[in-house]
């Protein structure tokens, strides 16, 4: 079933101009949420708004208004009006603003991701930028407005789909500096093991096929016994091994488990007839 575009947009950079329409790159499957309840009659509680300052006073949402702390319990209040006045007005133009190296974007940057098609005869244009930032190894780095908000976008191929990225801005991510990393050296046996272990485990693709949200499915299993009325018992969780306090004992130790593993996998099963 093809995709449904949840928006159209322009690309523009120079004179050129690319109608193209915007897809979800990912059905995401929302965590299993719980609804709060009241014990003694298993209703679903209200959330409500209380004035601690009017005797816990409860509040409608009609009598509240938004503010903006900019000192300790000082609040600065915008009307409705006043914030609707300050939101991005949605041009639906993605402005190219330069070209960056697609390899020289870090990837903490990364916030959402969309899929791009060509609009209406927008496909010869749509497959020259597209062929043309594959062959350069370049991304389109521009800006958009959407939802009230002007957002840092990249432009880059993929599979001869074009993918807008959504960034961060450079005050929104915050440095590595702030991680405190003691100093010290690496010793080369060490490093040489920890290589040996990536090489063991090492796989040349990317198969995300492979993984499974596995609590999500443990949750609604559980969800679904105890509607059929099944009694639940509290799964035991798993012993975690000894703690290997040596470094050079765990990388050993990991290696070991991994050559174990691999042997099992590629042995013959029981039964199975030798060709």
């Amino acid at each position: 079933m093809p995709a449904r575009s949840i928006g159209n947009a322009t690309i523009s950079f120079g004179l050129v101009s690319v109608p193209v329409n915007l897809y979800s790159s990912s059905e995401s499957k929302a965590s299993v949420s719980f609804n709060m309840l009241h014990k003694k009659c298993g209703s679903r509680l209200k959330q409500q708004y209380i004035c601690p300052k009017d005797d816990n006073e409860v509040v409608d949402r009609t009598d509240t208004v938004k503010g903006y702390e900019f000192a300790k319990d000082q609040y600065v209040v915008l009307s409705t009006e006043e914030l609707k006045s300050l939101e991005e007005k949605a041009t639906g133009m993605i402005d190219v603003i330069e070209f960056v190296p697609l390899a020289k974007v870090d990837r903490e940057y990364l916030e959402k991701v969309y899929y791009l098609g060509p609009d209406k005869g927008a496909d010869r244009a749509y497959r020259l930028l597209a062929a043309a930032l594959l062959d350069t190894g370049k991304a389109a780095l521009g800006q958009y407005a959407a939802r009230g908000q002007q957002h840092l976008v990249l432009l880059r191929p993929l599979n001869g789909v074009l993918v807008m990225e959504q960034l961060h801005y450079a005050d929104e991510v915050r440095p590595t500096t702030e991680v405190t990393v003691p100093e010290g050296d690496v010793k080369p046996m060490e490093l040489a093991l920890a290589k040996q272990l990536i090489d063991q485990t090492t796989n040349e693709e990317f198969e995300p096929g492979k993984y499974k949200d596995t609590v999500r499915e443990r949750v609604l299993e559980t969800i679904q016994r105890k509607i059929e009325g099944q009694d639940i018992t509290t799964d035991i969780a798993p012993e975690s091994g000894g703690k290997i306090i040596d470094l050079m004992d765990a990388l050993k130790a990991s290696l070991a488990a991994t050559a174990e593993a691999d042997r099992v996998e590629k042995a013959p099963r029981k039964g199975r007839k030798a060709s």
